[in-house]
């Protein structure tokens, strides 16, 4: 909802914390530019991913993440996992997704995921059973297809 955008703001600002930390930019600048940068995907997203389900992600009913996911005839793509860094790295991530798979086994749909080259969190969609499908620019389309076991 529109309560959320400020919580959906910090925690599309905290996955952009490392890459910004380089930049020789004051916090005043880095605000401005990621609260740009926000604005501009959540734009997208709403216009790109009209169907999609935009959900926030809650752990004893404390919002810590975005998980955005556009169920499609032929697909299911995620758009967008992320949590706040606190969160990160404590298998909450991998239960999203495992939910997630389970449903494209159940639908026999392949699930997708657009991904930086750079993003370190490469490595675990391909534990997950993801495999390169295309090179978009900076993105990598993954695809995990029903009826293979994860590792």
């Amino acid at each position: 909802t529109p309560d959320d955008m400020e919580l959906l703001y910090r925690i599309y600002a905290s996955t952009r914390a490392d890459e910004l930390a380089a930049v020789p930019w004051d916090e005043v600048e880095k605000e401005r530019f990621l609260r740009m940068q926000f604005q501009a995907q959540h734009v997208f997203y709403q216009q790109n991913f009209k169907q999609a389900e935009y959900k926030l992600v809650l752990r004893d009913g404390v919002p810590i993440g975005r998980f955005y996911v556009d169920y499609r005839l032929d697909e299911i793509r995620i758009i967008d996992i992320a949590l706040l860094p606190k969160y990160r790295r404590l298998g909450i991530g991998s239960q999203l997704m495992k939910m997630v798979l389970a449903e494209g086994q159940q639908s026999e749909l392949p699930v997708k995921i657009h991904v930086e080259q750079n993003n370190p969190a490469l490595h675990w969609y391909t534990r997950l059973g993801f495999q390169q499908v295309e090179v978009h620019g900076v993105y990598i389309l993954m695809a995990w297809q029903p009826g293979k076991v994860e590792r």
